[in-house]
């Protein structure tokens, strides 16, 4: 079981820059301490509300590679906090997520949650056409109480309204498709929901109705028929990644 503020990733320290602009969905050119300007990948393709600051700081991953177009990852972003004094670094890259709460599993973060895990695979199809691919299925090992496979659906939630997480930051028909496929498996499987808010200054999550209506309301339909949803919280930091906890979550906005 890991403890609040433990290190779940660590990685090479990160390289800080001051962010000039994010074009294109997938560039970013970030200002270095030395003067010099480089283009770095984005993997973040969505609005970023709330994460998106010209002239913030910001850190980098350098890793070059000829199977590379580009030698430099935008990785974290620190943005204004609810506490005005305040500033918070944020993880913007949308494809860690993922890794995050398979280590947390694999660490047994979620055993209350979920009971011991014996197999993890990423990636399998399912759902109603059987063309869909969720995050994580769950093989429960052999002392866990219920023996269904578990699927988890993980969404990185980066934006907040003061100290709520809110997720999605704009219309996600994807995101919509998902919970209609967690819905679908719900009477011979565990469908689960795990918003992972990539900062560690919010308290709640709740579903943005303000950003997509439709969203909220297929969030309310399947904690009805039986999804659960695990909000996991992580601190980011230069070389490391912390857990934070799970936190309550709210069936609306407000």
């Amino acid at each position: 079981m890991i403890e609040i503020g433990k290190t779940i990733i660590k990685f090479a320290p990160l390289v800080e820059g001051v962010l000039i602009k994010r074009y294109k969905r997938f560039l970013a050119d970030v200002e270095l301490a030395d003067g010099e300007i480089v283009t770095a990948h984005c993997a973040n393709t969505g609005p970023m509300k709330g994460v998106l600051w010209p002239g913030g700081r910001v850190r980098l991953k350098y890793s070059p590679s000829p199977k590379r177009k580009l030698d430099w990852s935008w990785e974290q972003a620190e943005v204004p906090s609810h506490n005005e004094l305040k500033r918070c670094w944020v993880g913007i890259n949308t494809s860690l997520p993922n890794k995050l709460i398979r280590n947390l599993i694999e660490a047994n973060g979620l055993e209350k949650q979920l009971g011991l895990i014996a197999n993890i695979k990423p990636e399998v199809k399912y759902g109603l056409e059987g063309k869909s691919r969720i995050d994580l299925l769950l093989k429960p090992g052999a002392s866990n109480s219920d023996s269904r496979n578990i699927y988890v659906e993980v969404k990185n939630t980066t934006w907040c309204e003061k100290t709520l997480a809110l997720f999605p930051d704009t219309v996600t028909t994807r995101g919509q498709k998902h919970l209609k496929e967690l819905m679908s498996i719900c009477t011979n499987s565990r469908a689960v929901l795990i918003p992972c808010i990539s900062r560690n200054d919010l308290e709640t999550f709740a579903p943005c109705d303000l950003a997509d209506q439709l969203y909220g309301e297929l969030f309310r339909e399947a904690i009805s028929k039986g999804v659960e949803v695990i909000p996991c919280s992580f601190g980011f930091f230069s070389d490391h990644i912390t857990w934070e906890g799970i936190k309550p979550f709210q069936i609306s906005q407000k």
